[in-house]
């Protein structure tokens, strides 16, 4: 494959890996929402902007915005784990490269969003949750992240 080829593949996967994330993340949300007996009205995943879910009314909303970032690592994780051994070499990386990043952004997001003003950590927050968890999640998450990420060797070998 050429150079601009190869550039242009990266980019696609990366936005794929991206939108994949934010999915998973909101499929969190819901399904938080909907064990807690919320209302789901409308879930966004815009091309170039951050995702959310709105749930109306939402009767345990600590629940479901912990459902985002649990299951957006969880999820992945547990499919990376599924296919490591057990699939071609390709889908092992795959798999890796949308876990590991999946683990990193849902526990930077957590770890250190609870400076920011919105998003799920700034809503924790507000909710009572104490910071050291935040920190904690965002600690546990993306270490393994990076870890899956260090184990894929070189992924130019793939795209050869």
């Amino acid at each position: 494959m050429n150079r601009p080829l190869r550039i242009v593949f990266a980019v696609v996967t990366l936005y794929v890996s991206c939108m994949g994330m934010m999915a998973v993340h909101e499929s969190g949300h819901v399904l938080a929402a909907l064990v807690g007996g919320g209302r789901v009205r409308r879930v966004v995943l815009p091309f170039t902007d951050f995702s959310r879910t709105d749930v109306d009314p939402n009767p345990s909303p600590r629940l479901e915005v912990w459902g985002g970032p649990l299951w957006g690592s969880v999820l992945p994780l547990f499919a990376w784990l599924l296919v490591r051994r057990k699939l071609s070499k390709s889908l092992r990386v795959a798999a890796g490269f949308f876990a590991g990043p999946c683990l990193i952004a849902n526990g930077a997001y957590l770890g250190i969003g609870w400076t920011m003003t919105a998003g799920d950590a700034a809503e924790l927050v507000k909710f009572g949750t104490p910071i050291w968890l935040l920190i904690a999640f965002g600690r546990t998450t993306a270490v393994p992240g990076l870890y899956i990420w260090h184990t894929l060797g070189q992924i130019k070998d793939i795209w050869r």
